[in-house]
């Protein structure tokens, strides 16, 4: 009787903020990360999978997150952050007791006490210190599926070489070979940013990027580095081109749209309950993988946050906090509401609200999925992308609803939770379609990574690729002894922690504009000053004490991807 399956995946991602500042910006993003939102979805996960539910959802995590969830020094950096919650939590509890305070303000500084202290329990004694440890076991159980991303989360269609692009995906699956045990299936596009093959040319007129050259298409560089599929937003699937299609599942043969022997796979045209094959052109042995299509009417139900879920009156407010413990006690009140007027959030008054919207959101799944299924005889994939900060950080019940949507959808009839390469491999598509350039963020395109207040960015970016990639030409790997290695493998580092696609967003939003700019000023010169430092030593000279001094803490400071070749710079 089921009409098709929820494919829900988490995007779990954030830059390299190990050792560069606290806070408002840096290691407290990744300690408020693991606080409200990993940890909570574990627990849920875990919870889910001792009732016999395996939740079955997909996350990517991406690589540079992998390597500062799992660096030593997350376990202290993490701790010491939960005990200042707790006694930042007891020192309002005592404040308010003696200023007066009603009883229930008193109450919510003991629960804020209280929730850390579980959290840092959780932490050490159910996870270990490791939450890449949590979620690789609840994968190796068969609960989740994790995907995997391009490692700095690069922009892939603005990248000047494809020797880029292919460096994000190729350290993208050994990153997550060493965390995971395994080969990933799939991979997030950082921005869900895809480029077709075509003679492309840069948007700024840096040299030689911006002469007409032909570039691969994404797909072609994630089947080379056999990433099965990827998400695209809907608006990219809307403006597609029909191909072909595959006669066989193993996709041992092309029938081109025009070929006379070419028989259509669907007559109701492009939808995103459908899967694809992608590829840039009829010559499909290039390489294609499958798009797995956000549905955009039923995310917005959860992303939206006017006329979301997350809106709610009775939900836990993001913005108003209480200084200088920087803990939230108010609830959403009015979204509109001015911040003097929110009123005390009520942990215990959400509940019936949760269930009010997951039947809602249930109902919404599987009206959908019944329609298309009586309409055209197909099983449906619904595929709703979120990023994870979403469940518990801007949403703080964000967790539970997950908990309640797995439930609900294990007693449903029609529809129920899949991973992503579960599904992939009920469907088997055959559809064989071309995708336009684009993305995600704003009008679909690229103007959130590339506008008037971060496109400046993307000169410093192809100066130093083109540098790098000189620098490789004239010196092979295997020609460099040890030190030289070491110094051009930690300037690669630099690199693609430039290439972060995080920078370019932060400057756009400006919602954290400084400390990008900073972050990419500063990469970008410890790149420049280390590949100085090798073409120093390949001329024969040595390091002074302070040069290496500064490789050293340089090292120590950026220190992601210790298995990274310079061998995985190539086309």
């Amino acid at each position: 009787m089921a009409s098709g399956n929820l494919v829900l995946i988490l995007h779990t991602h954030l830059p390299w903020v190990l050792h560069h500042g606290t806070w408002p910006h840096g290691e407290d993003w990744l300690t408020e990360a693991i606080a409200e939102c990993y940890i909570p979805l574990l627990n849920v996960f875990n919870d889910l999978t001792n009732e016999g539910i395996l939740p079955k959802i997909t996350l990517d995590i991406s690589p540079v997150l992998c390597e500062q969830l799992e660096h030593s020094n997350t376990k202290n950096i993490f701790i010491n952050y939960c005990d200042n919650k707790i006694n930042a939590a007891q020192e309002d509890h005592d404040n308010f007791t003696k200023w007066g305070y009603e009883p229930h303000h008193i109450y919510l500084a003991k629960w804020w006490k209280e929730w850390y202290e579980a959290r840092k329990n959780d932490y050490i004694h159910k996870y270990n210190y490791s939450v890449i440890g949590g979620f690789r076991d609840l994968q190796d159980k068969g609960a989740v599926e994790i995907m995997t991303c391009g490692a700095t989360h690069g922009y892939a269609p603005l990248l000047g070489y494809d020797k880029s692009v292919n460096l994000q995906f190729k350290a993208a699956v050994e990153n997550y070979k060493k965390h995971f045990g395994r080969k990933p299936r799939g991979t997030w596009l950082p921005e869900c940013a895809y480029r077709p093959s075509y003679e492309w040319h840069s948007l700024t007129p840096v040299a030689p990027f911006n002469k007409k050259h032909l570039r691969r298409g994404v797909e072609q560089i994630l089947a080379q580095n056999e990433l099965l599929y990827f998400v695209v937003d809907e608006d990219l699937l809307k403006r597609s081109s029909t191909i072909g299609a595959f006669t066989d599942t193993n996709k041992s043969h092309f029938e081109h749209v025009l070929s006379p022997n070419y028989k259509p796979i669907s007559k109701f045209g492009k939808t995103p309950l459908q899967l694809y094959e992608v590829s840039s052109s009829e010559k499909v042995e290039y390489g294609t993988a499958v798009a797995f299509t956000r549905h955009h009417d039923i995310s917005m139900q959860v992303w939206s946050g006017s006329i979301g879920y997350p809106a709610h009156p009775d939900y836990l407010d993001f913005h108003k906090t209480h200084y200088p413990s920087r803990l939230k006690y108010w609830r959403v009140t009015d979204k509109k509401a001015d911040m003097m007027y929110k009123t005390l959030y009520h942990p215990d008054w959400v509940f019936d609200k949760l269930d009010l919207q997951i039947n809602h959101f249930i109902h919404q799944i599987e009206n959908t999925a019944n329609y298309y299924h009586n309409k055209t005889g197909e099983f449906a994939t619904i595929t709703l992308p979120f990023d994870t900060e979403l469940f518990g950080h801007w949403w703080f019940e964000g967790p539970e609803f997950i908990r309640m949507l797995c439930k609900g959808l294990a007693h449903s009839p029609w529809v129920n939770m899949a991973t992503a390469a579960e599904q992939l491999f009920k469907i088997k598509p055959c559809e064989v379609i071309s995708l336009p350039e684009g993305s995600w963020g704003e009008n679909n395109d690229h103007s959130v990574w590339f506008d008037n207040e971060n496109g400046w960015t993307w000169q410093y970016i192809y100066d130093n690729e083109l540098r790098f990639n000189n620098i490789l030409e004239k010196n092979p790997p295997e020609k460099l002894n040890e030190t030289e290695r070491e110094l051009l493998t930690q300037a690669l580092r630099e690199l693609m922690l430039l290439q972060s696609s995080d920078w370019q967003f932060l400057i756009h939003t400006y919602s954290a504009k400084d400390y990008a700019e900073q972050r990419f000023s500063f990469h970008h010169s410890d790149f420049n000053k280390i590949c100085d430092l090798f073409e120093l030593v390949r001329s024969g000279k040595k390091l002074t004490k302070e040069q290496k001094a500064y490789f050293e803490e340089t090292k120590k400071r950026n220190a992601p991807f210790q298995e990274l070749k310079l061998e995985w710079w190539t086309d």
